[in-house]
């Protein structure tokens, strides 16, 4: 069985916990309890240790939450020398937010990354099949370097 490590990162009130648990099947979408997350940077190195994707969620109503995820890309992808194929950015949009879809102002290099937009109110199954499609591609990247690493060792 292939496995892959996927991060959700992002600040905090963001609803990393709410995507998860919905993409995963893991439990109803209920009131927002603040989850107790690794908020320690040191920890970060043995998170990412051997990761292959990262998933960086951000509530699209917070306009500090768009510099927030710039450190995110930066600790969680850049320094981890993941592709920007690795990562998807969730616009995560909480329930009577109104979920505004227009593009949130990027700078780069986050204006390069997939931008999916997330309101699980008003459109459950469109994030699933996004987050289908990032999977997809995660895996295929694993498999394919599974292949290489394989390849290499009988030749």
């Amino acid at each position: 069985m292939l496995k892959a490590k996927i991060l959700f990162v992002g600040p905090c009130e963001s609803g990393k916990t709410v995507l998860a648990n919905f993409l995963t099947e893991s439990s109803d979408i209920t009131e927002y309890h603040p989850t107790q997350g690794v908020r320690f940077e040191s920890c970060w190195p043995a998170l990412m240790k051997d990761s292959h994707g990262v998933v960086i969620v951000f509530n699209a109503d917070i306009p500090s939450h768009l510099t927030e995820i710039e450190m995110w890309y930066s600790c969680f992808v850049q320094q981890q020398f993941l592709q920007d194929t690795q990562c998807l950015l969730i616009a995560h949009h909480k329930p009577g937010s109104g979920s505004d879809k227009g593009n949130p102002t990027l700078s780069p290099p986050l204006n390069k990354l997939k931008l999916v937009h997330s309101n699980l109110e008003d459109d459950p199954e469109e994030m699933r099949m996004e987050f289908i499609k990032y999977l997809r591609s995660i895996i295929n990247s694993v498999s394919e370097s599974r292949d290489r690493e394989e390849m290499s060792i009988i030749t």
